[in-house]
């Protein structure tokens, strides 16, 4: 039997890298990875977050999750662009494709990272990972980091390494010379508050927390420090699936630069997520029995109010009205700033239970999927609403790929 080989490739800075590899090919000369440049929020308008930096932005302490203004504070000659998510994805399927080619066992971990199961390949592992590396560099025009290691833990923390452009393993014999002398805070699932009390009791380096008893760990910590001396030690037993984990639901949010203060924009605002979030729904097969809607005012108190439809739905048009009924129902008029849009319950729209009563949606059906048709073939702003007409609303709002749980749960202890 084979011994387990399983590599993660992580996208070196993904939505700027995507972003300079796209603009390049389409004629500009300035790669945004050798200037000081962000990707996210608006510059003219000064709001929104950092997503993405350039390493050159770095030299000025711009961090990823600090505010447009921060950043142009901190470098008054930033180029900022937009994210443009469905070029994103575009750029992650083309990824994913290609590491197709070299193994069918392949885990989409987020949308610029994924695990590659190699247990079973002919060549040795130095050489297929430089051939994946070289090959999205050459094909796709962007870098991507490679940990190799006998488990999905080793080598997601292997690919952490020495950045950009790089191969690094971290095999089991290795973790006293390369793991076990970093700082406890970059053990993966290692938060903020668990560095805390980590220090508080003398460990801070991963290597501290391994030589713990496991008795001890466990007795302070229960479940969730077993789980984080176990990774301390290299310990991972989870494997590498081929299939995604089932969607439970889609959704899309925004948070405005201004005060929606009137019905009408409300309703445009909801139009445009509802857009999106209809057409994700439909691109995965799938169509939605509830429909939830959550706002927050001016003074950040959120509320929310969702509705079992009697029949499931990928409507955009349905979806959309739904919406708007919830949204008359609770708003009470005040200023808002966020709107948030989620589909749940979710079901293939192959088969399933019609309603005797149910109107005839055949025609919104073909509708919907001659415009799903062009956005995919013309991009997604080839054809909107006329309503969105110089009214300063996107026409289509959201869409980001959800991370998958990794291997037990998706957040920091």
């Amino acid at each position: 039997m084979s011994s387990p080989l399983i590599f993660h490739i992580d996208v070196n800075s993904a939505y700027l890298s995507w972003e300079a590899a796209y603009r390049l090919q389409h004629g500009e000369e300035i790669d945004l990875r050798d200037v000081p440049s962000i990707v996210g929020g608006n510059r003219e308008k000064r709001h929104g977050i950092v997503l993405a930096k350039s390493i050159p932005a770095k030299d000025y302490n711009i961090l990823t999750g600090e505010t447009i203004h921060s950043a142009l504070q901190k470098c008054p000659h930033l180029r900022v662009v937009p994210p443009n998510y469905e070029r994103y994805i575009d750029a992650s399927d083309a990824m994913i494709h290609i590491l197709r080619e070299f193994s069918p066992n392949i885990q989409r971990y987020s949308i610029d990272e994924a695990f590659l199961d190699y247990s079973y390949g002919d060549k040795h592992w130095i050489d297929i990972s430089y051939e994946i590396k070289e090959r999205i560099k050459a094909d796709l025009g962007f870098t991507v980091n490679i940990g190799v290691s006998s488990n999905k833990l080793l080598a997601k923390m292997a690919s952490d390494f020495k950045k950009p452009d790089m191969v690094h393993s971290l095999f089991p014999y290795e973790l006293q010379d390369k793991m076990w002398p970093l700082p406890v805070s970059e053990l993966f699932m290692v938060g903020p508050k668990t560095t805390v009390k980590l220090h508080s009791r003398g460990i801070f380096t991963i290597g501290d927390l391994a030589a713990l008893s496991k008795d001890y760990i466990y007795s302070w910590l229960k479940k969730p420090g077993l789980l984080i001396w176990e990774y301390a030690n290299g310990i991972d037993s989870s494997n590498v699936r081929n299939n995604p984990l089932p969607i439970k639901s889609v959704g899309n949010s925004t948070t405005t630069s201004f005060d929606v203060d009137n019905q009408r924009e409300a309703h445009m605002i909801l139009l445009a997520l509802s857009e999106k979030v209809s057409m994700r729904i439909r691109a995965i097969n799938q169509c939605a029995y509830v429909v939830s809607l959550n706002i927050k005012n001016y003074n950040f108190f959120s509320y929310s109010r969702q509705v079992k439809l009697n029949n499931p739905t990928d409507s955009t048009n349905f979806v959309y009205r739904t919406a708007k009924r919830l949204f008359d129902e609770m708003w009470q008029e005040e200023p808002l700033r966020r709107f948030s849009l989620s589909l749940s319950e979710l079901i293939s729209n192959d088969y399933y239970q019609l309603n005797f009563f149910e109107e005839d949606d055949s025609k919104e059906k073909l509708l919907d999927n001659a415009i799903d048709n062009i956005r995919k073939s013309f991009g997604h702003k080839s054809v909107f609403r006329s309503c969105f007409l110089y009214s300063g609303i996107d026409p289509l709002i959201g869409g980001v790929i959800m991370e998958e749980e990794y291997p037990m749960m998706s957040s920091q202890i």
